[in-house]
């Protein structure tokens, strides 16, 4: 026995050795191991079988699915071998099915692979045979026929094969015998057949020892001790309607069958009762007999995913203690009562939405415990979602993309992944997964307008903020993170970004400087706005900025001109009627829109009662008629004022004769302080300058009347000669200019310059014009000359002389009023020896009758 148990263990390492067997079939790995081996390890080394490398498993995070919770193999990544991670008992987990086999998947990814792994377990002997009760008690009339059967109670080895039981032995053999029975499915059970009679009076009791053996090596038993006790007086046994009931039941049934035994004996012991026998075994608990009916119930919940068929043994007993013992066979079949189950291998939460069609998303596994056609699958997905679902082996779908995504439209998807059987009625799973677009730089930003018009006011604080331009982006995250930039482009020739500067941020336009309407109205620059994406987008927008004028700028008077020290002074007639326009203020402001509009009142003035002033037009006029009484000297100031917010302001000084001739007008605007200050060089400047303007003009004049002259004898000689041309004599533009009234139109300029020394007064005569200008200053001389041209045209030799006599008598005459005026002018200035230099201009007009005579004097 020693050696047996020696080479009983050598063959067991020999299994454990040898049994690491590979075998592929259809692309499936199906490795063999014993139970109970130690957890660490080796089932077989899988890069090596499936043609791996040991980076693709690193890289393709390789990982085990298996269809239940718990993983008794794992996978070393490290070193591309499946290892045992747990302790793995073939009998907890596949009971008596044969062969017993663990099923799992390896999945890869980057690209995604599926190998299916089967590993199978194999048996060892680690359990001996057990009986379930400790002593069988059996119940045996002395009239009991040699041949009756007595059922015993089998012995449960849950190894399976050669390690499961074999083989009972009784002892004693004096009375029994085992006889060996096998069920359906392979199973053996025994039962007991009485021999010899028995004989109560002899013995009443006797003890038997039931062994049970199995086939492992080393061998392993289990004893029970059987207690037969004779009872007396019951001739026949019951017997039963049919030796085996079949019976086919729904896995939701209820009602099993009703077993019938009749027993030939009366009264007492022909009543039969029924009950299970102590070999079926776990049935005992799924099902239910009544004992007088025989009506046999399902007591529990059948499973035909777990069991498909069972035996059950009945007896029937009467009371004398006989027995007779019958088989009911129950096939189960199958109903659709397990709905689909979904279960995620491998799932992508977030899918860029450039991803082209065909792109794998997700892969399920789907089970069903039932079988046929009611454990058949179909897998659907909504239409309305750009997915779809394809089939990549039995049992197992992927999920891809339809057709190309948009985030922008729609950034997340709820699909509903539908699992249905085939059974009638079908049953179906649904699934939600939840799938997230994510973003790619496909938008550029756009900005709510194409253009964009902004308003500052000039004079602005630099700094100040003066609009602000939004962009939006489709995209998320970065690649709708906008930053704002200024592009340079010239503005009045310079760099925007000396004018304007843009926040990065917020997109809010700054003022760098302070802006001058007056010097810049308008600029346009652009605004470019940037996502934050890789590569970023752009886009532009221009932005039109327009300064508003502010009243910064006090009106201008442009006329009548005043400089610093001098007087103007206009000349009124005191004939001057109602309306007389004695004067225009004319001014201007360089601002804009109401802050230039301008309007005119009197301010001062020496009678107001005189004179008024447009308001709109500037225009000085009489409000009366002028009379004697009136001053010769009035003095008006009039302001101009802006229509601005505040309004800004200037005032003019206009002093106005009111007088017919010079003599009264120098009398009352000569006396004047500062003029006492003049030296004696003035006088002798104004003075030499009277001599020279006189000397001219006697030159002139002896000029004129030569050249007339002459021209009068040729045309004398032209007309003695009988010539019948008509004569035109020639005028020099300069010296004639006759009107058809008769009236002389000249103005003679006289220019005195008079410095405090009188003896070295200077005086220019300059020629005839329409204006005559007499200025005196300290500062040297200037002779101001007007050109006057005229034409004079004749058609007989005594219209000629008549217009050449007429013309000498206005020039002499023209000359005497001029010296007149300057002979007087001179003794005044003579008196004046110590006064302070000053200018003098004198404007003297000359019109028909001498009517209007205009006098300023600028001090």
């Amino acid at each position: 026995e020693q050696l047996l148990n020696t080479s009983t263990d050598r063959s067991n390492e020999l299994l454990v050795i040898f049994s690491f067997v590979l075998v592929a079939v259809h692309g499936q790995i199906r490795y063999s191991i014993p139970e109970e081996m130690n957890k660490g390890s080796v089932v077989g080394n899988i890069v090596q079988d499936l043609g791996l490398d040991v980076k693709r498993l690193k890289s393709g995070r390789a990982r085990i699915f298996t269809e239940d919770s718990r993983e008794y193999i794992g996978l070393n990544v490290n070193k591309g071998t499946l290892v045992v991670r747990e302790r793995i008992d073939r009998e907890e987990l596949c009971a008596q099915v044969t062969p017993c086999s663990l099923h799992f998947q390896i999945i890869l990814e980057n690209p995604m692979e599926l190998h299916r792994i089967d590993v199978e377990i194999l048996d060892i002997n680690d359990h001996a045979p057990v009986f379930e009760t400790k002593e069988i008690n059996i119940d045996v009339s002395e009239q009991s026929l040699p041949g009756a059967r007595f059922s015993l109670e089998n012995a449960r080895d849950p190894d399976v094969g050669l390690n499961a039981m074999q083989r009972y032995t009784l002892i004693p053999t004096d009375h029994f015998t085992l006889k060996e029975l096998s069920r359906n499915d392979g199973t053996k059970y025994v039962e007991m057949v009485l021999q010899t009679p028995l004989d109560r009076e002899q013995q009443e009791e006797h003890k038997l020892i039931l062994t049970a053996f199995d086939g492992g090596s080393p061998q392993k038993s289990g004893t029970v001790q059987i207690t037969v006790v004779v009872i007396d007086a019951n001739d026949n046994p019951p017997v039963f309607s049919q030796p085996v009931y079949r019976v086919s039941l729904s896995e939701n049934g209820t009602y099993v069958a009703t077993v019938t035994a009749t027993d030939k004996d009366k009264g007492t012991n022909a009543q039969v009762t029924y009950s299970f026998s102590q070999s079926t075994g776990k049935s005992l608990n799924l099902f239910n007999i009544d004992s007088e009916t025989g009506d046999i119930t399902v007591n529990g919940d059948l499973d035909f995913e777990k069991s498909k068929h069972f035996q059950i043994n009945v007896e029937a007993s009467d009371k004398g203690g006989l027995t007779d013992s019958s088989k009911v066979v129950i096939e189960v079949t199958d109903m659709n009562d397990n709905a689909p189950v979904i279960n995620l291998i491998s799932f992508s939460q977030a899918i860029p939405e450039n991803s082209a069609p065909e792109t794998v998303i997700a892969m399920l596994n789907v089970k069903d415990l039932d079988s046929g056609k009611n454990g058949q699958v179909k897998c659907s997905i909504a239409r309305d979602a750009p997915f779809k679902i394809k089939s990549t082996s039995t049992n197992f779908f992927s999920v891809v993309t339809d057709q190309l995504l948009d985030r922008e439209k729609v950034s997340e998807y709820n699909i509903t992944i539908t699992a249905t059987d085939e059974g009638s009625p079908s049953l179906f799973t649904s699934k939600i997964l939840n799938i997230k677009i994510s973003d790619v730089n496909d938008n550029a930003p756009v900005f709510q307008r194409q253009s964009y018009t902004a308003y500052v006011t000039e004079n602005n604080t630099p700094g100040v903020s003066i609009f602000a331009v939004t962009a939006s982006d489709k995209d998320s995250g970065n690649n709708a993170r906008i930053s704002y930039f200024l592009e340079d482009v010239l503005v009045n020739g310079v760099s925007a970004s000396t004018y304007i500067s843009v926040h990065a941020e917020s997109g809010e336009i700054l003022a760098v400087r302070s802006f001058d309407y007056e010097q810049t109205k308008e600029f346009n620059i652009r605004v470019k706005a940037q996502d934050g994406g890789n590569p970023p987008l752009s886009s532009n927008v221009s932005v039109k900025i327009i300064i508003q004028d502010q009243n910064d700028n006090a009106p201008q008077v442009l006329y009548p001109v005043q400089t610093g020290g001098s007087v103007v002074a206009e000349m009124v007639p005191r004939s001057a009627d109602v309306g007389y326009l004695v004067s225009k203020v004319v001014a201007v402001d360089v601002d804009s829109g109401q802050n230039a509009w301008l309007s005119y009142k009197l301010q001062k003035a020496t009678d107001r009662a005189l004179f008024e002033v447009g308001a709109q037009n500037g225009e000085i006029r009489t409000v009366r008629q002028v009379t004697d009484k009136d001053a010769v000297k009035q003095k008006l100031t009039v302001v101009v004022e802006d229509n601005g917010q505040p309004s800004r302001s200037a005032t003019v000084n206009i002093n106005v004769a009111v007088a017919d001739s010079f003599p009264e007008v120098l009398s009352e605007f000569t006396d004047f302080t500062h003029i006492k200050d003049y030296n004696d060089n003035l006088t002798f400047y104004l003075v030499l300058a009277l001599a020279v303007v006189s000397f001219l003009f006697i030159v002139s004049t002896i000029a004129i009347l030569s050249v007339k002259c002459y021209r009068w004898r040729r045309e004398r000689m032209f007309y003695k000669s009988g010539a019948n041309l008509p004569v035109i004599p020639y005028y020099p533009p300069l010296y004639a200019d006759v009107g058809g009234t008769g009236t002389l139109q000249h103005v003679y300029n006289y220019e005195v310059c008079r410095t405090t020394d009188s003896r070295k007064s200077d005086l220019k005569y300059a020629r005839p014009s329409s204006e005559s200008i007499i200025s005196l200053d300290t500062s040297g001389t200037q002779t101001l000359t007007h050109a006057h041209r005229g034409n004079l045209t004749s058609d007989s030799e005594d219209k000629v002389r008549s217009e050449n006599s007429e013309t000498f008598m206005r020039a002499s005459h023209s000359a005497h009023v001029v010296s007149t005026a300057f002979s007087q002018l001179k003794t005044r200035l003579r008196e004046l020896d110590n006064s302070a230099p000053s200018t003098l201009t004198f404007n003297a007009y000359w019109v028909k009758g001498f009517t209007k005579k205009k006098i300023i004097i600028i001090k």
